[in-house]
């Protein structure tokens, strides 16, 4: 038997039963290998999707140029189906992408163009922007759109729930995968509830995402959103496809948990998987620990891990690059909660002096000053901004503070890791405000600094 192209090869991945990683769990758990399709991924399964309904719909006609913005995975799966019926593909993908990932896109014969990551979904500049403008400006192109293209849930309708009904003999009773475009989570779930309503999906978020915390609240949140490293799961916009009433429950995990879960896959499992496969079973693993007494040993969960270890031989399988982020140090991960000293946070209003101001930055020693209103940071201060205005202007004691203010500080929780701190703190005004209910604390690089040098000689 053969197949007449690469596509007939997409689907019908195994499911490998986790060992080593998983000692101690209460049930089964079993890991759905994508990368056994031929472009390495899960994405092969929408890319095919995708481009057949644009072919149905008359909006991709032959010779036609597919435009998609794709962390890399994506863009392989449309690629080869468009290598195999002979359409053009142009990609915008984000710097932080592996460049591995763009490597492989551009020798499957695609043009690719890298956008800034921290740029905000509608700048201009950003991949979703880029990606729609060049589909609108180019004859014959069309923007597929994964995020809200229906056509990548019903993927996951059609094959991967099927899949796994039919290879655990409908026994499976957990499936957890990570969530990005949704169309993964959503589409399987929704063919497995169909078939047994008791069924729990629990999605996996990396922080400095959106989903985890619109998952509880229903609000999204964007003092929740900071530059994370973990590519291709977590968003910062809230995607069509991503249907939250299919998910039962909702976890997450760091960058560097992540990190270290996809190498020891890799070593205990033999399974080289990238980095949101590590995040699937870190945030699996997270979930069963913490539902242990409704877990039996004749449930069945399976983790889905979307692609491979190939994408990220420079990243998560390189020591320098695992060293350089801070994810092969052992000792546990630092939260903001842990950070600085939590005391009456002082502050400024608007309305009032810049004198005002001065005065209080002096009594209590601080170089930076968020500026309230009410409970919303509308502003900040800092003493370089300040010493400026002064210079220029001896008079300026008299004006408002919201003549002079800079933008405001960036909101974290008190469980966001030191990562997400530490991108924050590497930016102007340089200072970080964590939210603890109705009170507040501030976190400086001098902060971080005394606290990993406490966790330091702790250690010793």
């Amino acid at each position: 038997m053969w197949h007449n192209s690469i596509l007939g090869t997409i689907g019908n991945t195994p499911l490998v039963r986790l060992n080593r990683v998983t000692a101690g769990s209460p049930c089964t758990v079993l890991a759905k290998v994508e990368y056994f399709n031929p472009g390495l991924s899960v994405k092969d399964r929408i890319g095919l999707s995708m481009i057949e309904a644009a072919e149905r719909a008359g909006d991709l006609k032959p010779g036609g140029t597919i435009v998609e913005g794709t962390s890399g995975n994506t863009g392989t799966g449309l690629a080869l189906v468009a290598i195999a019926k002979g359409y053009r593909c142009i990609f915008t993908t984000t710097d932080k992408q592996s460049q591995e990932k763009m490597d492989v896109l551009r020798a499957l014969g695609a043009e690719v163009l890298v956008c800034p990551t921290n740029v905000a979904p509608e700048d201009p500049r950003s991949y979703y922007s880029v990606a729609r403008r060049m589909a609108g400006e180019i004859p014959g192109a069309v923007y597929l759109n994964q995020y809200d293209n229906p056509a990548n849930s019903e993927a996951h309708y059609a094959s991967t729930g099927p899949e796994l009904w039919e290879q655990t003999e409908g026994k499976i009773t957990h499936f957890v995968a990570t969530a990005g475009t949704g169309g993964t989570i959503s589409g399987t779930a929704r063919y497995l509830k169909e078939k047994n309503p008791d069924i729990k999906v629990i999605g996996v978020d990396t922080f400095g995402s959106v989903y985890h915390k619109y998952f509880f609240t229903r609000e999204f949140d964007e003092s929740e959103i900071y530059p994370y490293v973990t590519e291709g799961a977590g968003e910062d916009i809230l995607a069509g496809n991503m249907d939250f009433g299919a998910v039962d429950d909702y976890t997450r995990a760091t960058d560097k948990e992540n990190m270290l879960m996809t190498r020891r896959l890799a070593r205990e499992e033999g399974l080289f998987v990238g980095q949101t496969c590590g995040l699937a079973v870190a945030g699996a693993l997270k979930w069963i620990e913490a539902n242990r007494g409704s877990i039996s040993e004749d449930d069945v969960m399976v983790v889905l891990l979307p692609d491979s270890g190939f994408r990220y031989l420079s990243k998560t399988y390189n020591d320098a690059w695992m060293r350089n982020n801070g994810f092969l140090e052992e000792r546990p991960e630092l939260r903001a909660a842990e950070m600085g000293v939590h005391l009456e946070l002082r502050s400024v209003r608007p309305d009032e002096t810049l004198g005002h101001a001065v005065d209080l930055m002096v009594e209590g020693g601080v170089s930076q000053l968020p500026v309230l209103d009410g409970d919303e940071v509308v502003g900040s201060l800092t003493e370089n901004d300040i010493l400026s205005r002064l210079v220029r202007d001896p008079g300026a004691r008299e004006q408002r503070v919201r003549e002079n203010m800079g933008p405001p500080l960036p909101v974290v929780g008190p469980e966001t890791p030191l990562e997400g701190v530490t991108r924050h703190l590497s930016t102007p005004p340089g200072a970080v405000l964590v939210r603890h209910g109705s009170t507040w604390q501030i976190i400086t690089k001098s902060d971080v600094i005394e606290a990993l040098s406490q966790q330091t000689t702790s250690d010793e």
